[in-house]
């Protein structure tokens, strides 16, 4: 059952702020449980798909300096990017399809793990197909996608209570 009334600007808001935070959470996953082979990260998948349309690799592989280390810029565009995206996509949905958060998210997050490192990516030839992907990048990927989108729904929901309580 679909709800009609629910404040927008505050699903957005929180969504945003579940994205920011939630990716955060994959980041530091990602460097517990590596997804890819140092092999393959070297251009990572967000870069290659970028290189794919037509960005060359000095825009892909820019980078920044922090504390003498450097760090990807454009990688960490992309990833704040899409973990943005999705979660407000997600805050929006959920608000308006309060079933939508069956399991805590987590369904939403093995979601958008299939689809796009399974299908999506694989089909544009930027990452190798499911069977040829090491079982330790499914593994982190797939564990990653559901803490990340847990994150994104618990966060946005704390701050969507706090910003419509008593409104």
């Amino acid at each position: 059952m679909a709800t009609k009334n629910f404040n927008h600007r505050a699903a957005v808001i929180a969504g945003v702020t579940g994205g920011v935070i939630s990716g955060l959470v994959k980041l530091g996953w990602e460097n517990i449980l590596p997804p890819r082979t140092a092999a393959r990260d070297a251009t990572n998948p967000p870069q290659k798909l970028l290189e794919q349309v037509g960005v060359p690799a000095s825009v892909t592989h820019a980078t920044y300096s922090y504390s003498g280390h450097d760090l990807p810029a454009v990688s960490y565009m992309m990833h704040f990017g899409f973990s943005t995206t999705f979660a407000v996509a997600y805050s929006l949905w959920a608000r308006k399809h309060p079933q939508a958060k069956a399991g805590s998210s987590a369904l939403f997050g093995l979601g958008i793990f299939g689809t796009f490192h399974h299908a999506i990516l694989p089909a544009l030839g930027t990452v190798p197909s499911a069977k040829e992907q090491p079982a330790e990048e499914h593994i982190s990927e797939a564990i990653g996608h559901v803490l990340w989108m847990w994150t994104a729904d618990w966060v946005s929901a704390t701050v969507y209570d706090r910003l419509t309580r008593n409104k």
